[in-house]
């Protein structure tokens, strides 16, 4: 690649993969960008750019829109591989939430750029993340510096005997702190951090918690989202049943929490009435297949909620329930699972391509900006090698992505037309550091958590 000039860069030669309305493929195909934004895209011979851009040479190469993870928490990027072969409740209660309450600033900041790090370089582009209870700014420190897409916002938990005094807030600190994160960061970095209040899950809060979000939500005009988790696990839909008299998505209904601006993870456990619902009013499901499996929560009725027309996206949930961050294994996931009980074509690859980019872009409340590569979208791009041995020969592109390729295969990555990797190399990160503070910063979590082992 040629020296950046005037903020622009055509990305040429490689085929692009649009994902727009007419979902494009376009061989010897070109990108221009300048500054923060697509301006062309087309053939080749057919585009032109400004005078003196930098030039990226992607034949034989794909061109993607970044692909988008609709539930991450990078808080817990540092507890990959401590909290294996548990069920949901346990894998919270015994790992996760001790884990979690050991955090302080340093070691959310080693979650977070970790984290980032695998995001890059696999290809995700914006990402919908919860993180703990505390420390939140760090996160959003982490994402502005490494110039990633973040949604996100801290965990909101003020209900549970099980949970660890350094989680447990009231519902009045709770708000009010979720409430000063959105107005120190919603809307910064022309628009690439925005905020999402996330209470945990209807058993971690009280009701007048969840109402006072709904209500917040509902009398926001300037994009600010509600994140949560919702019958993920039999257990705790039947927890909610005992507590609320309904199902899950209805009891959420009712407090004001399942609208458009809401992004529910997993809905594994939902029934008929509940996916009408979803799809009625506009609540994105943000479907974790690797999560899902790995905890035993069952398989998420993906197709009968699309078949409703709910909005859906995809996400690899946390390191330490998959135990990656990469999207390209979710999305080989997500088409396959659904195939021995629905039939090979339950879930065809372009579908699930649709997920991880316009899917995730609809869920994000991002649809006009990000998901797909269109002239006056924001240029978030990925370029990437399908000519690696592992996913060679074939000229199908869509299920050459899904099922073929993985995250090292990808090459270059912007955000915002700024080149985060290029030729496989981080550009706002060091990696080696990144790893060394990791470790350190674990073992002193480690050192205060109270597991009870």
């Amino acid at each position: 690649m040629t020296e950046r000039s005037a903020g622009a860069t055509l990305v040429r030669g490689g085929t692009v993969i649009t994902m727009d309305d007419a979902r494009r493929v376009i061989p010897d195909g070109a990108v221009v960008i300048e500054g923060s934004r697509i301006t062309a895209v087309g053939r080749r011979d057919e585009v032109t750019a400004p005078a003196g851009a930098a030039v990226l040479d992607a034949r034989g190469r794909y061109v993607i829109p970044g692909l988008i993870q609709a539930h991450l928490h990078l808080c817990q990027t540092l507890f990959r591989n401590l909290a294996d072969d548990l069920e949901l409740l346990d894998w919270l209660k015994l790992r996760i939430w001790p884990f979690e309450a050991a955090h302080d600033a340093g070691s959310m900041r080693s979650a977070a750029e970790l984290g980032i790090a695998e995001l890059l370089r696999g290809g995700t582009t914006a990402l919908l993340d919860m993180g703990t209870v505390g420390h939140y700014d760090v996160v959003f420190e982490a994402a502005e510096r490494t110039g990633i897409r973040l949604t996100g916002g801290k965990a909101m938990m003020d209900l549970g005997d099980d949970v660890p005094r350094g989680l447990r807030e009231s519902t009045r600190a709770s708000v009010d702190e979720s409430v000063a994160l959105a107005q120190r960061w919603h809307g910064k970095a022309d628009g690439r951090l925005r905020y999402a209040f996330c209470p945990r899950f209807a058993l971690s809060c009280t009701d007048d918690l969840l109402r006072e979000v709904g209500s917040l939500v509902a009398g926001a005009n300037d994009g600010v989202m509600m994140h949560t988790h919702a019958s993920e696990n039999r257990t705790e839909c039947r927890l909610v049943r005992e507590r609320f008299g309904r199902e899950n998505i209805h009891a959420l209904h009712e407090l004001g929490l399942v609208g458009d601006r809401a992004g529910l993870a997993h809905c594994v456990w939902v029934d008929e009435s509940e996916r009408a619902l979803l799809a009625q009013t506009g609540a994105a499901v943000l479907h974790c297949p690797g999560s899902n499996l790995k905890l035993a929560s069952g398989i998420a009725p993906i197709p009968e909620l699309m078949e409703a027309g709910a909005t859906v996206a995809i996400g690899a949930d946390g390191a330490p329930c998959n135990n990656n961050l990469d999207a390209f294994g979710e999305m080989r996931l997500a088409a396959l699972i659904q195939k021995p009980r629905l039939g090979p074509r339950a879930m065809p690859a372009r579908t699930v391509l649709e997920l991880a980019t316009r899917g995730g872009a609809a869920a994000l409340g991002l649809d006009a900006e990000i998901g797909s590569l269109e002239a006056g979208k924001r240029a978030d791009l990925v370029v990437l090698d399908p000519g690696r041995i592992a996913s060679f020969p074939g000229d199908e592109p869509y299920g050459r992505v899904v099922y073929s390729v993985s995250a090292d295969q990808v090459e270059h990555v912007f955000v915002d037309g700024r080149p985060l990797l290029r030729d496989g190399r981080l550009l706002t990160l060091d990696e080696d550091e990144v790893m060394t503070r990791a470790g350190s910063d674990l073992a002193r979590v480690l050192s205060r958590a109270d597991t009870g082992t």
